[in-house]
């Protein structure tokens, strides 16, 4: 039992580690310069929207404030099972409107129907959003630059557009958490960024030629590990903001998280095969993938760490010092990724929802193997 428990010991202290290090250089992460190349780029911007009437008018609207030249990019709404007036109401709107009639809904399917109605359309870079997605006017103007430096994959700052229910204050420092670690700290140890499903831009030719690769619910996790397969480098830049809506009711953030759960799992089976041949060929950003994957959900290794905490005290006293001292570690480093202006009155309340939190994140790692293939939506709007 002693060599099981340090067996376990170690293999959380290095999730704690991992968490740690990258933790500690987000604090070192710094803009880089604007380079100021006159060249304007010709953008593609998609936005899949399943059952999205109620968000998908006020992102166009919002989006074609764009402070850039209106020939130089085109929006693309796919629409899934959204309404006629809907529908009538976005075909008013100077964008292309492609309405889905295949049987099984996902996000890829989407993407991929925009690529077959624009092949003869030359763009130089695809921009993927979410349709509750809102961002700043200079979008296309930064990603215009980070073009310009012959960056071929690029993802923006998500953050919270909505903070009115505890669960949604939890969702969004659960995101800005997750841009400390594997966005922020990733690139400033010279590490690919993580992409997240939405405000992100990728090489067009790159693209087209992979799009029809994608299988799963997990199309940013697939697109992340072709890039990676390439060593395509992706960039991240804080400074450009793209607003999300966050989940407010536990219902919606369990079927959330069940199929982020399920698509980590399907990346990571379909992707370790390749590890042994990007270790030895120096792949090292493929290789960092795959051990970020392997990692368990931050909320269940405070569950485990408090679990084995609380039982070896119980059991044998002198080994629970070195578990309560990796909780402490652990709960240090998630302060620390966590952006000054979310310490306020409203988290401290939200916190009393990790408990439940927890088990609903248990019973997903239990399903996610049953689910891999089900398209799980995200209602927006509410």
């Amino acid at each position: 039992m002693q060599i099981a428990e340090m067996i376990i010991f170690w293999l959380m202290a290095m999730s704690v580690i991992y968490l740690f290090v990258f933790t500690l250089a987000s604090k070192f992460y710094s803009k880089q310069e604007r380079q100021q190349i006159n060249k304007l780029n010709k953008f593609a911007v998609l936005f899949p929207a399943y059952r999205e009437d109620k968000v998908i008018i006020q992102s166009i609207y919002s989006f074609l404030k764009q402070d850039y030249p209106s020939d130089k990019y085109e929006i693309i709404v796919i629409s899934d099972q959204m309404k006629d007036s809907t529908n009538e109401e976005l075909s008013l709107f100077p964008i292309r409107l492609l309405i889905a009639d295949y049987k099984e809904s996902s996000k890829a399917k989407a993407m991929k129907l925009a690529i077959e109605a624009t092949l003869h359309e030359q763009y130089d870079m695809i921009i993927i959003m979410d349709a509750d997605n809102i961002t700043t006017p200079d979008f296309l103007h930064e990603i215009n630059q980070a073009r310009n430096k012959g960056l071929k994959a690029i993802q923006a700052h998500r953050v919270a557009k909505n903070s009115d229910t505890n669960i949604a204050i939890l969702d969004a420092i659960s995101e800005e958490i997750n841009n400390s670690i594997f966005r922020k700290g990733h690139v400033t140890l010279g590490f690919s960024s993580a992409l997240i499903g939405s405000g992100m831009a990728l090489d067009a030719t790159w693209f087209r030629n992979n799009v029809k690769l994608l299988q799963t619910t997990g199309e940013d996790k697939e697109l992340e590990i072709l890039l990676l397969k390439d060593n395509i480098y992706i960039e991240y830049l804080n400074h450009l903001l793209v607003f999300d809506e966050k989940i407010q009711k536990k219902e919606s953030l369990k079927n959330q998280r069940q199929r982020w759960v399920t698509a980590q799992f399907e990346s990571l089976t379909s992707a370790l095969p390749y590890f042994p041949k990007a270790l030895f060929t120096g792949n090292f950003d493929y290789c960092d993938k795959i051990i970020q994957w392997m990692l368990p959900p931050r909320i269940v290794l405070v569950f485990i760490l408090f679990v084995f905490g609380c039982l070896t005290s119980f059991i044998r006293l002198e080994a629970s010092f070195k578990w309560w001292m990796l909780f402490a570690a652990l709960i240090f480093t998630l302060i620390l990724a966590i952006p000054r202006q979310h310490f306020n009155k409203k988290t401290l309340k939200a916190i009393t929802q990790i408990p439940s939190l927890t088990f609903i994140m248990l019973s997903n790692i239990m399903k996610s193997k049953t689910v891999d293939k089900k398209f799980i939506h995200t209602d927006h709007g509410n």
